[in-house]
């Protein structure tokens, strides 16, 4: 695969729609070309615990930011009909199917491929674990700042061009 949109989501507590980050990354022919990092003010606009925990963000980074749709509306030029790449990819497809109907938007069918699905078929037993860290050093990429929607995007990007 040469073409694809890598996309990553945070989320601010429980909720799919919850997303409160994004991170594209847009390769085309084999090649990153463009990158979009954006915050997002979640729906429902609160923060558990455990979400702050894991990516740092809290309910202060997000309420200037701007809704989901304002955000999307960025994102859609990138993505295109291009399809969509990332690592647990039912958490992402998730998430983005849970916000477009939270503020009713019509879902386009965005085609998702998992390079967690893939990294199980190629690595198998080779592997500790399948995780998104583990997998990307694997393909040689240094994912210093997991839990950033665009580093993670982009070390979804490495090994989608290194095993899909």
């Amino acid at each position: 695969m040469k073409d694809f949109a890598a996309i990553d989501f945070e989320t601010a507590n429980r909720s799919g729609s919850s997303v409160c980050s994004v991170g594209v990354v847009v390769v085309r022919g084999g090649e990153v070309v463009d990158r979009l990092y954006r915050l997002i003010r979640p729906v429902p606009n609160y923060y558990s615990y455990w979400n702050t925990q894991v990516h740092g963000l809290t309910r202060r980074d997000t309420d200037a930011a701007a809704p989901f749709p304002e955000v999307w509306a960025e994102v859609v030029p990138l993505v295109g009909e291009l399809p969509l790449v990332a690592h647990n990819s039912p958490f992402d497809e998730g998430c983005l199917k849970a916000v477009f109907q939270a503020y009713g938007m019509a879902y386009p069918g965005y085609v998702f491929y998992c390079t967690c699905r893939a990294s199980r078929r190629v690595f198998g037993k080779t592997l500790p674990n399948h995780q998104l860290q583990t997998v990307a050093a694997r393909c040689g990429y240094d994912l210093s700042c997991h839990h950033h929607a665009l580093a993670d995007a982009e070390a979804c990007a490495r090994i989608a061009l290194e095993i899909l």
